[in-house]
């Protein structure tokens, strides 16, 4: 019994809006909303992060820069991530670093869904 309070504890300290003990296919933990862009937190920390975001169909993230590097693997579907001066079409099971402090914007060609994970300095 103990064994459980212990992992209930963790899953609410470290994890959220994902089940523990679960086979599950990432894709399908965030859905698409008509006409916008749809995110979902899985851990959120000063120094580290990661989230799912669905675009729906030509939804673009204007562009911004970040703190800290971000990764980003795509799940689902196709999108061009402008890094830079640079253009990346990035697909399904492909993945792209954008370093820090770099200009950077996500344009979906088609719905797609990625997920993002950034890490930053500690005391950022």
């Amino acid at each position: 019994m103990q064994q459980n309070n212990k992992e209930n504890f963790m899953a609410e300290k470290y994890l959220k809006n994902i089940d523990y003990k679960s086979v599950m296919q990432m894709k399908d933990l965030i859905d698409y909303s008509p006409g916008s862009i749809s995110s979902k937190t899985i851990v959120q920390r000063s120094d580290f992060s990661i989230s799912l975001v669905a675009f729906d169909d030509e939804e673009s993230l204007s562009k911004h820069t970040a703190p800290g590097d971000a990764f980003v693997y795509a799940l689902e579907g196709s999108a061009v991530i402008t890094l830079g001066d640079e253009k990346f079409n990035i697909r399904e099971g492909e993945t792209l670093v954008m370093p820090a402090d770099i200009p950077h914007q996500v344009d979906a060609v088609s719905k797609y869904k990625m997920m993002l994970v950034v890490v930053k300095p500690e005391n950022s």
